[in-house]
């Protein structure tokens, strides 16, 4: 299983790289494995300013649909509009390609608060 250690996670299996005060978010490698299949997801709240913790959208698996949490209070800049014609790209590469959202971050202290690689191999029990 896949956890780069120069990211950060929570316990909802998002992960967030952080790049000044742009954050990219997705969902983890053990997340999009637990899935399986996703054939489709739905963010439709660019531009909203949403708390840490908020959903900011769902992703659909062939069998079940999962909300997506936000990892950091912030403005959701941008979706990734390549997961429109290509959901998969979360399976095959949650880490790169299959990057769901950026954020402008609005309160930088909350970062602290998110787990590192191995606080979140606790969580997950690997």
């Amino acid at each position: 299983m896949n956890i780069p250690s120069e990211l950060k996670y929570t316990k909802d299996h998002e992960w967030i790289k952080i790049d000044g005060d742009i954050a990219t978010v997705g969902i983890t490698d053990f997340a999009q494995g637990e899935l399986g299949d996703i054939v489709y997801v739905e963010v439709e709240t660019v531009g909203e300013e949403l708390e840490q913790e908020e959903v900011f959208g769902t992703v659909e698996a062939v069998k079940t649909v999962s909300d997506l949490f936000l990892p950091l209070t912030g403005e959701i800049v941008e979706f990734n509009e390549n997961l429109e014609s290509d959901p998969e790209l979360v399976n095959s590469d949650p880490y790169g390609e299959g990057w769901m959202v950026k954020i402008k971050i609005s309160d930088a202290s909350q970062i602290e608060g998110l787990l590192s690689a191995d606080g979140y191999k606790e969580v997950i029990g690997a």
